[in-house]
């Protein structure tokens, strides 16, 4: 199966949104499905958006498989030209277990530091994320903020793409930006 992965194009725009919407609404609910489908709405129109590190794996009938966003993000009102925040990452439901998205995000890693960041945060399930290198992110100073609830603290998550990056960041993580995460 030929596939292939690229930034953003606008074709894609509804599509990505679709696949997004239906994977968290089969793994979560189909309330975490729009909710999650709105903050990627609204990612992309905020500052914190980089066209080129918005992911689409696509099969050979140019059908989106798999979807990874990166954006800019800051902690406390700094890092946000060295920090990116990895939200949301999704594969379609029946293509999963298939390196679908360690191959868009080990491609994502090399765009970013290409570009000159320096670390990726990211919340999840560790098992998903350790693998690619991403360590609990309060073993270096970075912590979730008092509104965020994490079901254990090794959810909170980050990667050095440049070596040394986390000797000088540190803060509490805050979502409070996101509108999206606040609506009922």
């Amino acid at each position: 199966m030929k596939r292939m992965i690229k930034s953003m194009e606008d074709k894609y725009l509804l599509p990505s949104l679709d696949l997004v919407e239906d994977v968290f609404a089969k793994w979560d609910s189909p309330e975490e499905g729009k909710v999650v489908r709105r903050l990627v709405e609204e990612i992309r129109t905020k500052r914190f958006y980089i066209p080129e590190l918005e992911l689409i794996m696509v099969n050979e009938n140019d059908e989106i498989i798999g979807y990874a966003m990166f954006s800019r993000f800051h902690i406390e009102g700094r890092y946000e030209k060295e920090l990116l925040i990895l939200t949301p990452v999704a594969v379609k439901t029946e293509l999963q277990r298939q390196h679908i998205s360690k191959d868009i995000l080990e491609y994502g890693f090399d765009v970013a530091k290409r570009m000159g960041f320096k670390a990726i945060l990211v919340e999840g399930n560790p098992r998903n994320y350790n693998s690619r290198g991403f360590q609990a992110s309060y073993q270096f100073g970075i912590e979730a903020g008092p509104n965020i609830k994490l079901p254990h603290p090794d959810c909170l998550m980050i990667k050095e793409l440049e070596k040394g990056a986390l000797d000088e960041m540190n803060g509490f993580v805050d979502y409070s930006f996101y509108e999206a995460l606040h609506e009922g």
